[in-house]
């Protein structure tokens, strides 16, 4: 009898083709849930993208803030300081006035005392940038103030002895206060760019920053109140006379210390920026619920079985870093916000680091010459730089900073920092051009001030204030501090350089004789900035996603682990 036909496959071509019909089921869900989890991410960006203005922006643009007011605090009360150091310990330099009213730093002691914050500032900047990417924002926010407040406290205990020498106690502590400084460049910038809507970004980002104006302020306010309290006790020169100078300097360098011991409270208590959560911890859910508590809008709503819907969002590594920079789009961004960072830094901290000195060479408030008392000759330098100072700060940084958080969101980041750049060339060859004329009578004295105060307003009325915003945008959620961090640390690169250069070139020909071809030198640098800010894309309401230059469909993927969670 013939053998009937099978009509049932084989067991092996059954296994095969039910786990055919498993990974095809498996695929779909992956797909559905990778669907929906970009679904949730665009909802989550779209609410923080259209946020109305919250107390919660005004929370973040305090607590950031209060670390930039305790940095340009602590970064430009040298200048007044370094006046009060030479007197103390620096070295008799002119043979004609030996007495202590003659002393001031050498060129080296001077050079330290003001390029080591600069540098610390310069390794803060790299390291936290990469931090921030790596651990996380909130993780090490208030780590930098840490290191500043020690720092700061390390400084006024800094004394002369048979073994160790005070100007470079001062200068190794002041380098791990830049440390401390530079670190809160790129996670305040950060922080402060990723809660902020695309409508106010510009200006939150700008109000954060412009604490700079205030502690700079804050600290010639100081100074000249420090000051002015010696001044019965300084003039009587009843033997405590180097002692009052010692405590004057002890005390203007350790008030820097109260804005940030109060910031770093509510520095701890910021939450972690939703972008960071998402698109580096993979976590949708938990980046909602932070959303709607700190909005506290209550417009979306996360469904119990999220806190399983986990991604895999592309992942910051040095191939995926090689990759995404190797693309000139996204290469000339970075050497855009680099190198315009770094000829601004040249010129910005070649002055603020130097204005005593400036005031000083143009003879603007110098000693009455009639004084033959060394302790009122002392008393009123130090008072008219700070004086100068406070002009200075009150004339030309905090308008400036102001002008342009008016304006920030309406003509664009861009043209802001050609219009800087643009009007700062005018105005240094100008002061430079006419300096050897202009120093000659007090008229003259006055109207160089006046474009020194211009030169200071156009500074944060452009690229002062914008190389520090750009980049807290224009790159993606993993690189977004790295990148940050890279462009300050160019800054501070070409702060550093313009310290060297000035301290070595300013007395060519007779001291303080080569100021005007440096501030020339300063215009030609500002007319490269013009042409590296080419490169910068206009960031204007536009959200952080669109600028990072990435395809956002399709952003997050499923992994292994919520596949097998969903099909077992």
């Amino acid at each position: 009898m013939a053998a009937l036909p099978t009509f049932f496959p084989s067991s092996k071509a059954s296994s095969g083709a039910l786990r055919s019909t498993r990974e095809r089921e498996s695929t779909t869900r992956s797909r559905s849930s990778a669907r929906l989890l970009n679904e949730r991410r665009q909802a989550v960006l779209a609410e923080i993208d259209n946020a109305q203005f919250s107390w919660f922006h005004v929370k973040v643009s305090f607590v950031s803030g209060a670390g930039f007011f305790t940095d340009a605090y602590d970064i430009f009360s040298i200048s007044i300081v370094a006046t009060i150091l030479g007197y103390l310990y620096g070295s008799v330099q002119d043979p004609s006035d030996p007495s202590i009213s003659g002393r001031s730093l050498s060129v080296s002691q001077s050079l330290g005392v003001k390029i080591a914050t600069p540098v610390g500032i310069l390794f803060g900047q790299l390291l936290f940038g990469w931090l921030g990417d790596v651990l996380g924002r909130k993780r090490i926010y208030g780590l930098e103030l840490t290191i500043m407040i020690i720092a700061t406290f390390g400084q006024t205990t800094c004394a002369q002895g048979a073994a160790v020498n005070a100007i470079s106690l001062l200068v190794v502590w002041r380098l791990i206060m830049g440390i401390g400084i530079g670190g809160d460049y790129p996670l305040s910038a950060v922080i402060s760019s990723e809660f902020s809507s695309v409508y106010i970004r510009g200006r939150v980002m700008t109000a954060v920053f412009a604490n700079q104006g205030w502690g700079q302020l804050a600290a010639t306010i100081v100074s000249t109140v420090v000051v002015s309290a010696y001044k019965s006790s300084v003039l009587h020169e009843n033997g405590s006379f180097e002692r009052d100078l010692d405590q004057i300097w002890r005390l203007v360098i350790g008030l820097g210390c109260v804005p940030a011991a109060v910031a770093l409270y509510f520095r701890l208590t910021i939450p972690e920026t939703p972008r960071f959560t998402m698109d580096i911890e993979n976590n949708v859910s938990q980046a909602a619920k932070d959303v709607d508590s700190y909005l506290n809008t209550g417009l979306y709503t996360v469904e119990p079985e999220a806190v399983a819907n986990r991604a895999n969002a592309r992942v910051a590594s040095r191939r995926d870093f090689a990759v995404y920079f190797s693309q000139w789009k996204n290469l000339k961004v970075l050497v855009g916000t680099a190198y315009s960072w770094f000829v601004l830094d040249i010129a910005f901290y070649g002055l603020s680091l130097n204005s005593s000195t400036l005031l000083e060479a143009i003879h603007f408030g110098s000693a009455d010459k009639g004084l033959t008392s060394a302790a009122a000759v002392i008393y009123q330098n130090i008072r008219n730089v700070c004086i100068g100072n406070l002009v200075l700060s009150l004339a030309g940084f905090i308008p400036g900073y102001w002008a342009c958080f008016c304006v920030i969101d309406s003509w664009g980041r861009k043209p802001i920092q050609l219009m800087g750049f643009g009007v700062l060339t005018v105005l240094f060859i100008i002061m430079g051009s006419a300096y050897e004329r202009l120093t000659q009578t007090s008229a003259g004295q006055s109207i160089f001030v006046a474009l020194y105060c211009l030169a200071d307003f156009f500074q944060n009325f452009g690229p002062n204030t914008t190389t520090f915003i750009i980049p807290g945008e224009v790159f993606p959620t993993r690189y977004r501090s790295t990148a940050h961090g890279i462009s300050a640390a160019c800054g501070k690169l070409g702060a550093v350089l313009a310290q060297i250069a000035f301290q070595w070139l300013k007395d060519i020909g007779g001291e303080n004789k080569w100021i005007g071809h440096i501030l020339q030198i300063f215009g030609a640098f500002m007319v490269t900035g013009i042409l590296s800010t080419l490169l910068i894309p206009e960031t204007k309401q536009k959200t952080l996603e669109f600028l990072s230059n990435e395809d956002q469909i399709g952003f997050m993927r499923t992994g292994p682990s919520l596949t097998s969670s969903s099909t077992s």
